[in-house]
């Protein structure tokens, strides 16, 4: 059903070269160019230029890449859910801090109950699962802030950032850290392209404070990794509440609030138009709630 000029127009993206993508379509050179040619002049619009030897889509030619993207991943989520004669699969994506807050255990526990169902997942930042859902290659994404993008979005639950401590820091004993004293401490953090290391910058600006009053010495994007370097007492860091609630309960770490600082993070469950399960979702976001509940009130 995908006409060939699509995927002729998706491999001269891909390499960058007509030859390149002939041998990855197993046609000849001329012919990938011919299937150019009459798509630009099915649009009357020039899609490609050359440009220091590769072949780059001009502005037009990104719009016509993104719809034909669009087209090809629902084709294939057709032909997937033919396939699996009536089980629903879904591709959920997920953050780097959703992979860390049990949601993959959750996930599983849900599907226990719902042999019908399998879930794939796909970890990447909150910028990628966005595109990724209205590229159609993601049936839905839990992302940790609403963007001004015509998605459907569905509240999954509220989490709050806060200090994460070794049990053996002076800070432990404290029930909320201040500022004065955590500009003591050797920071690890998040990369600055998180949306946990901006929310949190963002929240010290607000109160006319600076992350570069701060001591950092590691930034990371592996939260585990981060958690672990804690236990080893390398460092403090801030980080979600409910990526640390297990820990925290085991009394493998101590969490505690920042004096003066509100850091409220929402985390959403987004989809476009064409995701046909909501039914199964609002009962998936109703288990997450309860299973999450439960963890926080064992604290």
């Amino acid at each position: 059903m995908i006409d060939l000029k699509i995927k002729t127009l998706l491999a001269v993206e891909e390499e960058k070269n007509f030859t390149k993508a002939a041998n990855k379509l197993n046609l000849t050179q001329p012919a990938v160019s011919h299937q150019i040619k009459e798509l630009e002049e099915e649009l009357h619009e020039q899609l490609f230029i050359r440009k220091k030897g590769d072949i780059i889509p001009t502005p037009i030619g990104e719009v016509v890449i993104n719809y034909a993207k669009k087209f090809v991943a629902m084709y294939n989520k057709m032909l997937e859910d033919i396939n699996h004669n009536h089980k629903i699969n879904i591709k959920l994506g997920i953050t780097h801090t959703a992979e860390s807050n049990k949601i993959t255990e959750i996930i599983g526990s849900y599907l226990i109950s719902n042999p019908g169902i399998s879930v794939t997942i796909i970890t990447d930042t909150t910028d990628s699962l966005y595109k990724m859902v209205q590229n159609y290659e993601l049936d839905l994404a839990i992302v940790d802030n609403k963007k001004n993008i015509k998605l459907n979005y569905l509240p999954l639950d509220t989490d709050y950032l806060v200090c994460v401590v070794n049990n053996n820091s002076p800070l432990a004993k404290k029930k909320i850290v201040t500022l004065k004293e955590l500009k003591k401490e050797n920071l690890i953090l998040r990369l600055d392209s998180s949306y946990t290391r901006r929310l949190f910058e963002s929240t010290l600006e607000s109160i006319n404070e600076s992350i570069h009053n701060f001591k950092i010495i590691l930034e990371l994007d592996n939260i585990e990794t981060i958690k672990d370097l804690i236990r080893k007492n390398i460092g403090v860091s801030i980080l979600a509440k409910n990526t640390c609630i297990d820990e925290a309960n085991r009394k493998k770490l101590t969490i505690l609030p920042i004096e003066n600082l509100s850091m409220i993070r929402k985390n959403y469950i987004i989809y476009t138009n064409y995701f046909n399960y909501i039914d199964k979702l609002k009962e998936l976001i109703k288990h997450y709630n309860k299973e999450m509940n439960i963890k926080i009130n064992n604290g």
